[in-house]
């Protein structure tokens, strides 16, 4: 395989991806988080047992127990979450320790899900829907369970990436393989919820796919936390996987409904593709600030817009937190942190506005001027801002500089207030040391102004309109860049032989004909070929054939992926002896589709577009350019002489006829 590559170690087999180490003696964090999530699922339990007994216990000392039980296991539970929560804020756990002068991300845990044995579900129905030995499947079955035991612990890096969308892309195979949409197949998927660590379980194949995408989007956000953004090619990269998680999260808010889980929910996916979309947006800002003060007042302008452009996008993703149900449920530090990086970026949009006023010398040029008439806002009837908007003179532009830097610095003490408000963030050393280096920047900066009495310090100043030349796109995630084999590509092809579809039970045809007969049937397509026709009174309708049989076996050789001329041959080779191994299917089947397989509904479990397969002839997404007419020379002839054949014509055969 490409992506699910095997490696051989002492220990046994490995995936590519994950992270061995992580399944023994896991990470800090993570081994801190597998504890809490099962503690609080039995927290859970217990709570749930206690309610029921309390509901139908007439015993009024009873119920007293088992109120002061719930009272307690409802605290220990609250506390639980608590814990979850505190370990989910520490935002500093994929940070890039190298460079403590940026500001911190925000990164997503993976979602914990428990070991499932597919074994017994899988087997038994290998056995019964595909008439086979399920023996022949069971190191199919257990390359299956290996691939989603290293999906647990996946690698915090593209490898791990890439392992997990080749888990996804198996899972289209697996759910049409042996989940049908009449019966449950009593596989249950147990998944935990990544902020608040409440299990969640479901029988639908689709909630796992969703919970696989969910934890793609998070190794995207923690990857991109880790990127050393003081280099150019650090910012691209921490951008680029910002806009896949958030490519990632529409994907699963458009494709996947009913969430069991308050992670996939439409309100948390919406909140999130935005704080992605506004991490991106910082991270273009870091990439203009180096070096910005010496390039001349109008770039200093157009990096406070982009500043004031990232304060903006920041206080919107904090406006749909506090009005959605969402704002309990994720963690307070995230709540601060995004008020914070608000004011910080209002603060710097000030400090670039006033450095290219103050540190420019001679007449503004006229591209500069006309730049300034869309730099502030236009005040309100009521505000207390300078009427100075577009400085004509040396001493406007001082004012208006002085007045920047004021607002600067009380937008910067006001972060730092936020930040000093908040027990987690206290603890992130270089987000502070990032307030404070950014806050004494402007203090030196107002220093060094002149403070001569001046009536217009009691002005404010003006608000700067918030623009930006980078347009940002959610990137969809492409599914079709991970290849996959289908492990049970043995049970035949996916069009004719899955769970969707039902036949009989396989029966085994003998066939037997004096030279001068024939045997009386024609058959047609390939992969698999299927009985065309059956003559009346015939040798094949005597031994029990039908039409749109598929024939699984032709002697002792395996027929289900077997090509039309292939089939023919072997075929013409039985001479007068001939032993099928057909079923005969009990619903409609296209014969005359190609083996192109068309996407199922987003919504549905058997989600899987854009899967690509390396062998095209076993994909079912493949378009078969060889499509076949009714393969019919087997036809009883109207005379010895003659012989009927269908268009385009078959070579002539004259000595066997099979109808």
């Amino acid at each position: 395989m490409n992506v699910l590559k095997r490696l051989l170690h002492d220990d046994g087999f490995l995936f590519q991806g994950s992270d061995p180490r992580l399944a023994t003696c896991r990470g800090k964090q993570q081994n801190q988080r597998s504890k809490l999530n099962q503690e609080i699922n039995k927290q859970i339990m217990i709570r749930n047992g206690a309610e029921k007994l309390y509901k139908v216990t007439t015993n009024k000392k009873l119920r007293e127990t088992v109120a002061l039980e719930l009272s307690f296991v409802n605290s220990n539970l609250q506390l639980l979450k608590e814990q979850l929560a505190d370990l989910n804020s520490a935002v500093n756990i994929y940070q890039n320790k190298s460079t403590p002068q940026l500001v911190p991300m925000i990164p997503l845990g993976l979602k914990e899900t428990k070991e499932i044995d597919f074994r017994e579900p899988f087997k038994d129905f290998v056995l019964e829907h595909y008439s086979e030995d399920s023996s022949k499947y069971e190191g199919a079955i257990k390359e299956f369970m290996d691939i989603r035991q290293a999906v647990r612990t996946p690698t915090r890096d593209v490898n791990g990436v890439k392992l997990l969308f080749g888990y996804y892309n198996l899972l289209y195979f697996v759910d049409r393989r042996f989940f049908p949409p009449h019966r449950n197949m009593g596989v249950f998927f147990e998944w935990f919820d990544s902020l608040t660590g409440v299990p969640s379980t479901q029988k639908t194949i689709a909630f796992e796919k969703a919970s696989v995408l969910f934890n793609i989007a998070a190794l995207y956000t923690q990857i991109a936390a880790k990127q050393d953004r003081a280099t150019s090619s650090g910012v691209d990269s921490a951008v680029d996987n910002f806009l896949r998680a958030a490519g990632m999260f529409r994907y699963i808010r458009d494709n996947f409904s009913n969430a069991p889980s308050m992670d996939l929910s439409p309100d948390t996916l919406d909140t999130l593709i935005q704080l992605m979309l506004a991490q991106a947006r910082e991270c273009l800002f870091e990439k203009l600030v180096p070096g910005v003060e010496k390039l001349g007042l109008q770039t200093c302008l157009e990096v406070a817009q982009e500043a004031e452009q990232v304060c903006r996008v920041y206080g919107e993703v904090h406006r749909v937190l506090s009005c959605s149900g969402v704002k309990d449920y994720v963690p307070y530090s995230w709540i601060s942190l995004l008020l914070v990086k608000a004011e910080h970026y209002r603060a710097l949009a000030h400090h670039y506005a006033a450095t290219g006023m103050l540190e420019h010398d001679g007449e503004i040029e006229k591209e500069a001027e006309s730049y300034l008439e869309y730099v502030h806002c236009p005040p309100d009837a009521n505000s207390t801002c300078m009427d100075v908007l577009v400085p004509r003179t040396q001493d406007e532009r001082r004012q208006l500089g002085r007045a920047h830097l004021r607002a600067s610095l009380l937008l910067h003490e006001e972060s730092l207030r936020l930040h000093r408000m908040c027990r987690q963030l206290r603890q992130i050393d270089n987000l502070q040391e990032r307030l404070r280096t950014a806050h004494d920047a402007s203090l030196d900066a107002y220093a060094r102004c002149d403070h001569e009495d001046d009536f217009q310090e009691i002005l404010d100043a003006p608000r700067i309109q918030a623009a930006t030349k980078y347009q940002l796109t959610l990137m969809p995630p492409e599914f079709g860049e991970f290849t996959v084999d289908d492990l049970f590509h043995n049970l035949g092809p996916l069009k004719a032989f899955c769970a969707r579809r039902q036949w009989t039970a396989a029966r085994v045809v003998h066939l037997r004909k004096d030279a001068d007969e024939n045997f009386g049937f024609s058959v047609r397509g390939d992969a698999p070929v299927t009985v065309a026709a059956i003559d009346d009174h015939s040798i094949a309708q005597e031994a029990g054939m039908r039409e749109g049989d598929f024939i699984v076996l032709i002697g002792s050789t395996d027929a289900k992926w077997m090509d039309h001329e292939e089939a023919v041959r072997l075929i013409r080779e039985s001479g007068d002896r001939l032993t099928l191994k057909v079923v005969t299917p009990t619903d409609s089947y296209p014969a005359s589709k190609s083996s192109g397989s068309t996407h199922s509904s987003p919504a549905s479990s058997t989600l899987g577009s854009g899967i690509r397969l390396r062998n095209s002839d076993s994909s079912p997404f493949s378009k078969d350019k060889r499509r076949r007419a009714t393969w019919n020379f087997f036809k009883r002839s109207q005379s010895k002489d003659r012989m009927h054949f269908a268009t385009p014509p078959s070579p002539v055969v004259t000595d066997i006829v099979f109808r």
